[in-house]
């Protein structure tokens, strides 16, 4: 039974779990959770594979306009999932929307496959499905994010989180190879059912996995649910140890917090724009250049192929198997430095490598340099470090909030990175025909993409290593170990979060973006 906002609670509980040695446990963990980028990666890639099977008459005889709007919708469908689960995830628990959100995109996926007819209905049909899909996947950034980062230890939080984000180039591998099969083996009224229904098959094998998976401890405890959190963090210490002892921690860690009811997304206004306004320009800079820059290149990618260098349309999918594996490459390969020699760092590194990257490739480009081929290779490498970084965009956003209201941060930021990054195809695929014109818009892409390496040398928080809580403490957290009042006593470079005197009115301080006090 949940202790009442009277009743604080002194815990150990973030202390147990960043002390935690990596398990089997954390393995099925990732593997679980993780599949929600590979869905995303698999649908998209589909979606554009079989782009021209729905404009022939044996199929669905859409217009290319129509069929451009699946994405749209698609996309909107993310937006809204992604703000109504964040909110969901935040009140009612992360384990909870991350079972929700899978069964939500696997309905809407698998009936999309059940598109039967030609009419405008069926259209309709087929669009309310793809928004449904899209839903689910919105939904799984919010819940899922929120999390990994709660449950996995802190030193190996930035690998983990920016590995699993990258995955998403993993399920667009898989698309393409998938469909490269299906669309030389089957007839056309087939085929691009049997696509949609690839990600509905993993679905359901990855749904029994994530029922063996607790709630995250730290939820609990702040909602206070003690006996709950206890029984969860000590399944994942069992585990952890391996029959052995682990790692003491430090008792000083413990916290002493007041559970609050739920707090809405006007209360994550207020926590965005008057508590830590420095961190929501970092988030919102992270998210909008790294959307902006990712959708003008990827969804022009097939257009300039063909349209640039006369590629035909059965050897794309060649092109963008090197494309993709150079963006799965990133994540895999520089996640680890990102623990060790840090966010800062890493982060304006990757976002200005990719854009100074972009700008020779565009000089190359204008001055006809390149072909198919080594276009995709400069491609490659620029998306090699973008990849990293965009990856990294998303762990900020997860884990420089406080735990009540994360899951909402992530989907607010997410919303808005979409909204940004759906104005770069519409530019880019405009100016397809124009190479001068391209040239410049590829300019532009790079400038953003700097400005966001600006924001992280700026704004940037070091998070590598550091517990959440010392990150950005709870709201719900009302004292030390010893009952005392909350302290921002922390390492320098370090901003801390804390409660705010609109949810307690007694408290006598503000937190502010750089640790301080603001004191009333």
């Amino acid at each position: 039974m949940a202790k009442t906002e009277s009743e604080p609670i002194s815990t150990l509980i973030p202390a147990r779990i960043d002390r935690l040695r990596w398990s089997p446990f954390h393995t099925r963990m990732v593997i679980a959770l993780g599949v929600a980028w590979v869905l995303d990666g698999l649908e998209i890639t589909i979606a554009s594979d079989v782009a021209d099977l729905l404009q022939r008459k044996s199929t669905l005889s859409m217009s290319p306009r129509a069929v451009g709007d699946i994405a749209s919708v698609y996309l909107i469908g993310e937006v809204v999932g992604a703000l109504v689960f964040g909110r969901l995830s935040d009140k009612l628990g992360r384990r909870k929307l991350f079972l929700v959100t899978l069964g939500v995109y696997l309905l809407g996926s698998g009936l999309t496959a059940a598109t039967l007819g030609h009419g405008s209905g069926w259209v309709i049909w087929l669009y309310a499905t793809r928004f449904i899909a899209g839903m689910g996947i919105g939904g799984e950034y919010a819940a899922i994010n929120s999390a990994i980062d709660e449950m996995i230890p802190a030193r190996y939080r930035g690998r983990v989180d920016i590995a699993i984000n990258g995955t998403y180039w993993g399920g667009a591998l898989i698309g393409t190879l998938a469909e490269l099969y299906i669309l030389n083996s089957f007839s056309a009224t087939v085929s691009w059912r049997l696509g949609f229904l690839l990600g509905p098959v993993l679905a359901v094998a990855i749904i029994f996995v994530r029922r063996n998976l607790p709630e995250s401890p730290r939820w609990l405890i702040m909602h206070g649910r003690e006996k709950e959190a206890e029984v969860a963090i000590k399944r994942m210490e069992k585990e952890s140890s391996g029959g052995g002892d682990l790692p003491p921690f430090d008792e000083s860690k413990a916290l002493v917090i007041n559970p609050i009811s739920d707090l809405g997304y006007y209360r994550l206004a207020r926590v965005l724009f008057t508590q830590m306004p420095k961190r929501s320009i970092l988030g919102a800079t992270l998210m909008i250049t790294q959307s902006f820059f990712y959708n003008a290149i990827f969804f022009t990618y097939a257009l300039v192929l063909a349209t640039v260098y006369h590629v035909s349309s059965g050897s794309i999918p060649l092109y963008f198997i090197a494309f993709a594996v150079g963006n799965l490459a990133g994540p895999l390969i520089l996640g680890r430095l990102f623990d060790t020699i840090g966010r800062r760092f890493m982060i304006s590194s990757t976002y200005l490598l990719a854009g100074v990257l972009l700008a020779l490739s565009a000089w190359a480009f204008d001055a006809n340099l390149l072909d198919a081929l080594t276009q995709t290779i400069a491609w490659s490498l620029v998306f090699f470090f973008a990849s990293a970084g965009a990856s990294a965009a998303y762990l900020t956003v997860s884990e420089i909030f406080p735990l009540e209201v994360r899951a909402k941060a992530i989907a607010v930021f997410f919303a808005i990175a979409q909204a940004f990054g759906a104005l770069g195809p519409n530019i880019y695929g405009g100016l397809v025909n124009n190479h001068r014109g391209l040239f410049f818009a590829y300019l532009v892409g790079a400038g953003v993409m700097i400005i966001g390496g600006v924001a992280e040398l700026v704004f940037g928080v070091a998070a590598e290593q550091q517990s959440l809580e010392d990150i950005a403490m709870p709201l719900s957290a009302v004292g030390n170990n010893s009952g005392g009042t909350i302290t921002t006593a922390v390492r320098p470079g370090f901003a801390r979060g804390g409660p705010h005197d609109s949810v307690y009115p007694e408290r006598t301080h503000r937190p502010t973006d750089d640790g301080g006090r603001d004191d009333r």
